[in-house]
């Protein structure tokens, strides 16, 4: 099953920065610069953990991972915006 997950990087040096915004586009949508939205299997999301753990520096740096839920109308009321809204790539999952 699938869930989605809210990963949010404190990432001090700027090329780390960029490299971790990189990876990370591969794994969900950037609501905000270190924000992310993903929708991940138990799979992708142990590789996402191991490529960032490889990617900061554990002692400069940091990284929050909430757990959302499944896709669910539960899930999508959790998630609230405001202001501008970024258009992520499975619009249908996140009609807000």
């Amino acid at each position: 099953m699938r869930k989605y997950y809210l990963v949010c990087y404190d990432v001090s040096d700027a090329k780390r920065l960029r490299r971790t915004h990189k990876l990370m586009r591969g794994f969900g949508d950037p609501l905000q610069y270190s924000v992310f939205i993903c929708f991940l299997s138990k799979v992708e999301k142990v590789v996402m953990l191991s490529k960032l753990n490889d990617e900061i520096n554990s002692r400069e740096d940091r990284v929050l991972v909430v757990d959302i839920g499944p896709d669910s109308k539960r899930t999508r009321a959790a998630i609230e915006y405001f202001g501008i809204q970024e258009k992520l790539r499975d619009e249908e999952c996140f009609v807000l």
